[in-house]
Order: structure tokens, then C-alpha cells, then sequence
């Protein structure tokens, strides 16, 4: 089934029903008001949802309207944990190499992870509001996973089985505040402002045979300022599944309902696909030229991010959008 949050309704929106093709929606009346409140109640909730999305799609559901993307809020508008991971090593490789740096072996076995901004998300087609361009404002184009409860220690093939929910996401950096926090040896702060989420979510049967070893095995496609950026393949070069992320996150403490799980930037050793990430694009052009050519986003600039089934049709819908100056 495919779920989405409408803007109105309070902080945490209202959740509705989205029908397999994105077109119609319905509001979940007497199952959960947000999305939160329904995964808090995962196992009773679900199945009730499952059956108003097929009276939906069947189109005998009551009160069903026409979806408009523009009114919706993130799925998840705000969530309790949002985790971010690096699972894709080329990526990682790449930044280490253009600093002169290898990858420690550690990083074949021992997922990078880090603890994101989750008290509030961009909706898919919110502009990202930034005070100066001087602060390298760049995406980072995702997939994304949220869990149910999952008990801490919780094996990967436990885990597995609490992964209720998949989406895609942009993960906006301010990569020129970066270096200075990661040198205090504290981890990032103000270099990671608010992400945004795709319109909907979407459970793993939806994605069939795309969604494999808990992976989503599909290209993942960025357009900056209309012209193709990327297409890496997202089941592929992905160092750990979404199963084994999520047992690192929960190694030593339980995970709440509703936790997102990032991948990190989607990225292949076959250069050709393209990038998922500005920072990655101008790492290779330092690679190969000694410095970058590629600027980071500029007011103005507008980001698409979209990831299409096997027959064409999308997914999540697309996070489009574009960065404005903030005025408070």
C-alpha cells in the first residue's frame, strides 16, 4: 500500500491513503490520524489500511479525491529517530581519494552511521531555504526505510522483518560547514539542515521483485535544473542491506516506531550513471583535473529526485525543489 501525509491537520498532518498510481487519495477516518500514530499501532493498523487501499484502487472506497502533491506535507512530518548511513562505498571512496585518503578496512564491516535532524522534514515540494550559498549547498539523493518497534540486539535477519516502510529522500548538506565540526571530533550539527521525504511511502510488497535481500534494486534518478544528473542503480555497490543498517542502529538500544533509516548517497563504481550528490561529481573533478569545476546549488537551482518501477511508472512521486534565500 502507499501512504502520504496532507499538510493540514496539525503539526503531524493527516494521514491518507494513496492509490497505486498516485492519482486518488482517501483519508484513513477511524484507523490512525497521522502516520505516526499508525505505526505506533503497526499490527492493528496496517491491515485495516491495506483494506482501504484496495477499496481505493478498486475505486469503492468512500469519499476519494483527487491527489494533489502540492498539498502534501513529508509522509513522516516529524519522526522520534532519523538515522543516516553511508552504505554505498564508492561514494565514500571518492571523498577519501580527492583528499589523498584510503578507506580503512573497518568500512567493509562496520557501517557508517551518524544521528540526522529528525524533529522536523521538508515536505517533497518545499523549498530549501538557506542564508548564504557560500555555505555549499548540495542534495544527497536517498532511499529510505521506516521500521516498527525493533528490539535492541535485534539479528539483521530480525530486523528484516520490522522494516515496514520505504521511501526516497533528500538529505541536504551545507558542505562547506562540514569540515570545521567534523575537525571537533563531535559530528555534524548546523552543516545538516532539514531533509525532505517523497510524497508517499510505500510498503515493500508494493516494489515486488525490486525489493530483494532488503534492498531496492532500481535507479534512482536526479535531474539538476531539468537536465539529467544520475541514475546509479541503488541494488547495486551497496555495502550493507537496510536489515543489517538497521541491526547496527539498534546494537545498543532499542528503535522506536516510526524511526527512519537513511541509505546514504546511492552511488556505483560505473561512473557513467551519474552522481546522486554535487560533492561526489566534483570529488571525480578533482580527481581527474586536480580541482572542481561543478559549483554547489545556487538561489534559485531546483532538484528532482524520482526512482520509476520497471514499466515507468513512479514510485514515491518526486521530491522537486529549489533553493530560495531565507527571510525570517
Amino acid at each position: 500500500m502507499k501512504l502520504a501525509t496532507l499538510k493540514k491537520g496539525g503539526r503531524d498532518g493527516t494521514l491518507i491513503v494513496v492509490s497505486r498510481d498516485l492519482s486518488r487519495a482517501v483519508v484513513a477516518h477511524g484507523i490512525a490520524p497521522t502516520l505516526q500514530a499508525a505505526l505506533d499501532d503497526w499490527q492493528q493498523a496496517a491491515p485495516r489500511l491495506n483494506t482501504l487501499y484496495d477499496e481505493l484502487n478498486a475505486g469503492t472506497a468512500e469519499d476519494i479525491f483527487d491527489l494533489d502533491l502540492g498539498e502534501l506535507a513529508a509522509p513522516l512530518p516529524r519522526c522520534y529517530q532519523f538515522v543516516d548511513g553511508s552504505a554505498y562505498l564508492p561514494h565514500v571512496e571518492r571523498v577519501r581519494k580527492a583528499r589523498g585518503a584510503e578507506v580503512p578496512e573497518s568500512f567493509f564491516t562496520d557501517p557508517l552511521m551518524y544521528q540526522a535532524v529528525s524533529d522536523g522534514f521538508l515536505g517533497p515540494l518545499d523549498d530549501i531555504a538557506m542564508t548564504s550559498t557560500e555555505w555549499g549547498i548540495d542534495f544527497e539523493s536517498e532511499i529510505g526505510v521506516i521500521c516498527d518497534d525493533v528490539p535492541m540486539g535485534a539479528s539483521a535477519e530480525e530486523c528484516a522483518d520490522h522494516i515496514q516502510l520505504v521511501t526516497i529522500l533528500n538529505d541536504v548538506s551545507l558542505r562547506n560547514l562540514i569540515p570545521g565540526e567534523l575537525a571537533k571530533g563531535f559530528g555534524f550539527l548546523q552543516s545538516k539542515p532539514r531533509s525532505a521525504l517523497a510524497p508517499v511511502v510505500v510498503t515493500p510488497d508494493e516494489l515486488g521483485d525490486a525489493w530483494v535481500d532488503s534492498k531496492l534494486h532500481l535507479p534512482l534518478i536526479t535531474h539538476l535544473n531539468g537536465e539529467l544528473f544520475g541514475k546509479p542503480e541503488a541494488g547495486e555497490d551497496m555495502q550493507f542491506s537496510f536489515a543489517e543498517l538497521l541491526a547496527h542502529a539498534a546494537k545498543s538500544r532499542p528503535l522506536v516506531a516510526g524511526t527512519l533509516l537513511g541509505s546514504g548517497t546511492i552511488a556505483n563504481q560505473d561512473t557513467s550513471l551519474g552522481a546522486s550528490c554535487l560533492a561526489e561529481k566534483r570529488m571525480l573533478e578533482i580527481i581527474a583535473n586536480g580541482k572542481p569545476e561543478t559549483p554547489f546549488m545556487q538561489f534559485g537551482d531546483t532538484v528532482r529526485i524520482e526512482m520509476l518501477s520497471r514499466s515507468g511508472e513512479s514510485l514515491f512521486g518526486a521530491i522537486e525543489q529549489k533553493v530560495v534565500e531565507y527571510r525570517r
